[in-house]
């Protein structure tokens, strides 16, 4: 008897490991909880409400006046917006993607405010998230005025790891494939210095990137997303990564930063972010929605 209740506290005593989430489970779930964040959203007192219930305390987001750090600076830009003094905002995704560890994603789609000019209210968005204790919330968010026009609204194939793996708590790792993600970014802009923007954002790009600035839907494929831009030599422009998130697996990360042009006289500054993602911790990292 006593053998066997040593046997049994011993057993209890070893943490059961934890298997690794599925990564289709895993975007499944986010894309659901960007989904529920628009639900949500209709029903809030008014559309600044609705959209910044799901900023992170740390979100970023690019304006004509540079980067809003923070939630309070992100809703007081809505604030001042006159498309959101107004109305309800609503939103759907079209695809979504998930970083090994599960604790980081992103997703894009296309987003209606009901209120301010007619002209602006059908807008993309993109939006990269991190799951916190509270669930998921967006650290980096875009949107963009979209073009009049027909656009398909179907389901993209998500963009998933081939394995999760377990999420580690490891500063000093997620410090280095942060470093690693502005390493490429500066490289990305690097080559573009001697090839020209068409080339480098061909050589830099997934086979499923988006890119999401013109027309009235995204380009996606890297034959749509380069075929914007035309060869004009070496790049008139420079950027690099002023801050970023990077997950654990090291496989997905989003880059934050200004583009700036090369020619000292001119005082243009235009901020972004670029989501990366790579096979892998040894491999190269590629962008994927811009």
């Amino acid at each position: 008897m006593f053998r066997t209740m040593l046997l049994t506290l011993l057993f209890l005593a070893v943490p059961v490991a934890a298997k690794p989430a599925d990564p289709k489970a895993v975007v499944n779930e986010l894309l659901a909880a960007d989904l529920t964040f628009s639900v949500e959203a209709a029903k809030a007192a008014d559309p600044v409400a609705g959209i910044s219930a799901m900023l992170d305390k740390d979100v970023v987001m690019p304006s004509p006046k540079g980067h809003a750090i923070g939630r309070d600076a992100v809703v007081a830009l809505f604030r001042e917006n006159p498309s959101y003094k107004e109305g309800i905002v609503s939103w759907s995704p079209v695809r979504g993607g998930i970083s090994a560890d599960g604790t980081q994603g992103f997703t894009y789609g296309f987003l209606t405010v009901s209120g301010g000019d007619p002209a602006r209210r059908d807008r993309k968005y993109l939006s990269y998230w991190i799951k916190r204790p509270e669930g998921w919330r967006v650290v980096a968010y875009r949107q963009q005025v979209r073009q009049p026009g027909e656009v398909s609204k179907d389901m993209i194939a998500p963009s998933v790891p081939a394995a999760g793996v377990e999420p580690v708590a490891d500063h000093a790792l997620i410090a280095a494939n942060q470093a690693s993600l502005a390493a490429a970014e500066k490289s990305f802009s690097d080559h573009a210095q001697k090839v020209g923007l068409r080339t480098a954002f061909h050589d830099f790009g997934r086979e499923d990137a988006m890119n999401m600035y013109g027309g009235s839907g995204f380009a996606v494929g890297l034959d749509a997303v380069v075929a914007g831009f035309k060869e004009e030599g070496p790049a008139t422009i420079h950027w690099g990564t002023e801050r970023s998130f990077a997950a654990s697996s090291g496989d997905l990360g989003v880059s934050i930063g200004t583009i700036r042009s090369n020619d000292p006289a001119k005082n243009e500054a235009f901020p972004f972010f670029t989501v990366w993602r790579r096979d892998g911790p040894d491999k190269p990292w590629r962008y994927i929605a811009e």
